[in-house]
């Protein structure tokens, strides 16, 4: 017997996606407005890879509120401090071209 080895040209390569368009996703099956086939036609995806994300996606929703909220405030501390170290980079610059200019 002879075997023959078919090479598949439209093989689907692994494909990685997003957090916000597995998120997208999961928020539209949550709506329950389009049935899991409908979905999965619309998106490109098999109806249990958007089941599985909506099972993820409810189980870790609750981590949202657990987590404390971005500290603001040190966010603005630190661009500000980004912003004087770039000045007295400058500073420092135009210190060093003034020095050789007076030959010190």
């Amino acid at each position: 017997m002879k075997k023959v080895f078919k090479f598949v040209s439209d093989m689907r390569t692994k494909r990685k996606f997003t957090g916000a368009f597995k998120a997208q996703v999961a928020i539209e099956a949550l709506k329950e407005r389009e049935t899991l086939a409908e979905l999965s036609k619309r998106f490109d995806i098999h109806q249990n890879m958007i089941t599985r994300w909506k099972q993820e996606f409810i189980e870790r929703s609750a981590s949202v509120f657990d987590s404390p909220e971005p500290d603001k405030n040190a966010e603005r501390q630190t661009e500000q401090l980004y912003a004087k170290i770039g000045k007295l980079e400058v500073e420092l610059d135009w210190l060093k071209k003034t020095s050789k200019i007076a030959g010190l």
